[in-house]
């Protein structure tokens, strides 16, 4: 599958916002964000600041894209599910896109950003219930297993991650397990329980013209 391949940090300059695709360094004064916040290319410091409302509604798409990275196509096959279900649907697309299992391994700790969980993932060193999965988009469920599988865990950065995690405490709806070397899902996350800073009615409005 296609994916973005470019410089990270170039696409929270361009949303304006820090979306914390680098892990820690997102954390340091090293942050391009930081050092140059404004939009990227030769013309990024004269961009107009006042957007239209179609303009506002892309740029939250576009942020809750990179931020979880998942493609065009994708992201409206997801949307799509998320009307299909009861409840809020903007609220309903957020869930799913948390539910991932690439955003749990991050959410568990078990990965410094989103990119490397999915790399993680990608490379099989992951389990879902005892068994191997490799598919970052694989959604899981209420009582799942997710672990470092048993080849996995002489890595020594799983391991030093594996420690990092267990001085963090994940979100209400995971529970880590040092013990087993990973966690479980134990809830569906609540709006609430999601920390981006998304407007998900916006959203909600762009695929509804």
């Amino acid at each position: 599958m296609a994916r973005y391949t470019g410089p990270q940090c170039r696409l929270c300059r361009r949303e304006g916002v820090k979306l914390y695709l680098k892990g820690e360094r997102c954390y340091t004064t090293r942050c391009s964000i930081e050092r140059r916040g404004y939009a990227p290319g030769i013309h990024g410091q004269k961009r107009r600041a006042k957007q239209s409302e179609y303009g506002l509604q892309l740029r939250e798409k576009q942020k809750a894209r990179r931020i979880y990275h998942v493609l065009e196509t994708q992201f409206r096959n997801y949307f799509a599910e998320a009307e299909r279900e009861k409840g809020v649907t903007g609220e309903n697309l957020l869930k799913l896109l948390e539910r991932r299992l690439d955003s749990v391994v991050y959410r568990l700790s078990l990965a410094s950003s989103r990119a490397e969980a999915r790399q993680l993932v990608r490379h099989g060193h992951f389990s879902v219930n005892g068994r191997k999965v490799n598919i970052p988009s694989f959604k899981v469920r209420v009582g799942d297993l997710i672990a470092i599988r048993e080849k996995s865990r002489d890595s020594a950065r799983l391991n030093e991650l594996m420690e990092r995690a267990a001085e963090r405490i994940p979100p209400p709806w995971l529970e880590l397990l040092p013990e087993q070397k990973g966690g479980r899902v134990v809830g569906i996350p609540t709006r609430d329980q999601i920390d981006i800073s998304i407007q998900e009615h916006l959203i909600v409005e762009l695929y509804s013209r």
